[in-house]
């Protein structure tokens, strides 16, 4: 039996993303080499293939059923509220680095982290906001 794709899953999944994307930062910004690092990347790079190829398959079935409009709503306004989040960041990140509290990698490792963050927290306050699907739209 064929279960539906929820946007809430597909919202989920991204946190996956945002962790491969802070994996490959880590892989390119590091400074050192341990031997045990080849098999950590190739076994990630196996992982990331299946997974894209896997969510593929989800995103195209996700495309051919019903959308709920309420659902895509409230992802609207939590990309919206996130947005913000996102500009105070990248605004403090960038003080911290004219005032040389970063060097050019540590500035990366706080994008990659703030990246992960607002994933974490996009998934969060999308199941909050769609839980509350009874309850009139907020103006």
């Amino acid at each position: 039996m064929r279960q539906k794709v929820s946007l809430k899953e597909l919202v989920g999944t991204k946190i996956i993303y945002a962790g491969l994307i802070a994996f490959y930062y880590w892989t390119w910004a590091r400074q050192d080499w341990h031997s045990g690092y080849d098999a950590i990347q190739n076994a990630v790079f196996l992982f990331t293939i299946v997974f894209f190829i896997l969510q593929a398959s989800r995103i195209r079935r996700y495309s051919k059923e019903e959308k709920d409009q309420q659902a895509i709503q409230a992802l609207r306004r939590t990309d919206a509220v996130l947005l913000k989040v996102l500009a105070a960041a990248a605004v403090a990140i960038a003080f911290a680095c004219a005032v040389t509290f970063f060097d050019g990698r540590m500035a990366g490792y706080a994008l990659v982290g703030t990246i992960f963050a607002l994933t974490v927290l996009r998934t969060i306050l999308f199941c909050v906001m769609d839980g509350r699907k009874g309850l009139p739209a907020e103006t």
